[in-house]
């Protein structure tokens, strides 16, 4: 009987396959690089044919690592950011790079959305337009490349497009559906009325079908590149965060979530829809749940930023060590982590970051502890504007790299004032192997595999005194934030006046 399952999750800068037992334990992992294309500023691409070649030299070597053979992979499971867009002719043949979830070209093309049927986007499809939905970039396209979008019969999300090269079908799950803002959450189908905003027919987009849904076997041309059996199943997967909040178990209302990864990212898990534009709501891999999602613009990037800047020799490991030495404010050094402007709760790409309270007394320590706090207290901030909404936080559970520094565990729980859990495995190609071990009967439903597979690996309390002291420097940070918005602006009108002469 076959008894392992493999999760593939196409990440911003890398692919990553996971291969897990049926207890959850992993056995083998593998990480091949895939590189993003920056033709224009603000702009970012990516080409469709890499990630499929990224998974044909990955899963060889998590195989190996594992020690088993691909007859023993009982089930796979894909996952991949949410709102990118694959576009193919007739004969499938991809038209374009794909638009990437973080590119920016189609602000006006969102903004006029916004103006002419803002409303009934969210009415219908749960999310307030932006440029990060397929709908703007679709917009986009058929201004400025209109030749494509003619020729364009398929459309395919990320992790739909690699499992095609996987299985040859074409679907999608529903909480990628609702990641284009093309979706209708009462019919759970697609919304002709979002489509015609933009002239696009919905034919030309998949068939909806669960995430755990088999949809097909690997095909023997894909097998002999990618190194899986022929016939072994794939289920249809989800977008990476539907996929990795479940994948540390977050099945329980009023469980959220923090992933200290490239950008900062809060979840909370509801019982039903909850619309609060800008925050982002998504379906849920539980049936009848959804979850929310609201992010910060720099957080592991800032961290490598300062890694970089000031401990080139003794890299992450002597900063979180120095930090770890520093008691709780930094001796008054504050962060602002705002590097590359920021998205929630300010929504504005001119604020930049900032150290205020420097002496001559603070060292390297001292700024590697304030980046720590700078970075809890913008997720505390996330925090507070979710709350002001009314949305209501239990535990946390903490995903990304960032949640093996036990110094940041305690930094989060003191500035948040909750309980931080961290889970022992929890990445998106994790929960895609959790997936598809439902989909394959190893797991008789989405509880049973969290039941079953994932083990909470320690908890951080938060310190009473800390948090009470925290709760000053907070103020101080929302002061200094509210007092330095209008200075930012300033020096990006003079920088930006520079660069016109």
């Amino acid at each position: 009987m076959k008894k392992h399952l493999c999760g593939i999750d196409l990440g911003a800068s890398s692919l990553k396959v996971t291969i897990i037992n049926a207890a959850g334990e992993v056995v083998g992992e593998a990480n091949q690089p895939v590189t993003t294309m920056i033709p224009r500023a603000g702009w970012s691409e990516q080409d469709p044919g890499e990630w499929f070649a990224a998974l044909c030299q990955a899963v060889p070597v998590a195989l190996a690592a594992a020690g088993v053979g691909a007859e023993d992979i009982a089930g796979v499971g894909v996952s991949a950011g949410a709102h990118i867009p694959v576009l193919t002719d007739d004969a499938g043949v991809v038209l374009r790079p794909a638009i990437m979830w973080n590119d920016q070209r189609s602000a006006a093309e969102a903004a006029e959305l916004q103006e002419r049927a803002g409303e009934r986007i969210v009415e219908i499809g749960l999310n307030r337009v932006n440029p990060t939905w397929t709908l703007a970039m679709l917009a986009w396209l058929q201004k400025h490349e209109p030749a494509v979008m003619a020729r364009a019969r398929r459309l395919y999300l990320a992790k739909d497009f690699l499992r095609f090269c996987l299985t040859g079908t074409w679907e999608t799950d529903f909480s990628d559906a609702v990641g284009t803002l093309m979706a209708d959450n009462v019919s759970r189908g697609w919304s002709a009325e979002l489509c015609g905003l933009i002239g696009w027919d919905v034919a030309r987009l998949p068939p909806i079908v669960e995430a755990s849904a088999v949809v097909g076997g690997v095909l023997p041309r894909a097998a002999a590149r990618c190194g899986l059996a022929a016939g072994t199943p794939v289920v249809c997967g989800s977008n990476d965060t539907t996929v990795e909040f479940f994948g540390v178990g977050a099945i329980t209302p009023g469980v959220g979530g923090v992933k200290l990864a490239t950008a900062g990212v809060l979840y909370l898990a509801t019982l039903g829809p909850s619309v609060n534009p800008p925050i982002s709501c998504y379906p849920h891999i539980m049936p009848g749940m959804y979850y929310t999602a609201t992010g910060t613009n720099s957080c592991a990037s800032a961290h490598r930023w300062l890694r970089d800047l000031m401990f080139v020799e003794g890299g992450f490991e002597e900063m979180d060590a120095l930090a770890g030495g520093v008691r709780a404010g930094a001796e008054g050094l504050v962060f602002h982590p705002y590097l590359q402007g920021e998205r929630a709760p300010y929504w504005d790409p001119l604020l930049r970051g900032d150290f205020i309270g420097l002496t001559i007394s603070h060292g390297r320590a001292h700024f590697a502890r304030a980046l720590y706090e700078g970075i809890a207290f913008s997720i505390r901030d996330l925090l507070e504007a979710a709350r002001a909404l009314g949305l209501s936080f239990g535990t946390i559970r903490l995903m990304g790299g960032g949640a093996r520094s036990a110094t940041w565990r305690q930094i989060i729980a003191d500035v948040t004032g909750l309980m931080v859990e961290r889970t022992a495995a929890g990445d998106a190609s994790f929960g895609a192997a959790l997936v598809a071990g439902i989909g394959v009967g190893m797991f008789a439903s989405p509880a049973d595999a969290v039941a079953r597979c994932v083990r909470l690996l320690d908890t951080t309390v938060p310190d009473p005194s800390a948090h009470e002291f925290y709760n000053q420097i907070f103020g101080v940070y929302k002061d200094a934030q509210a007092a330095l918005a209008g200075l930012n602006h300033r020096l990006h009108a003079l920088v930006a006046g520079l660069g016109e002469d």
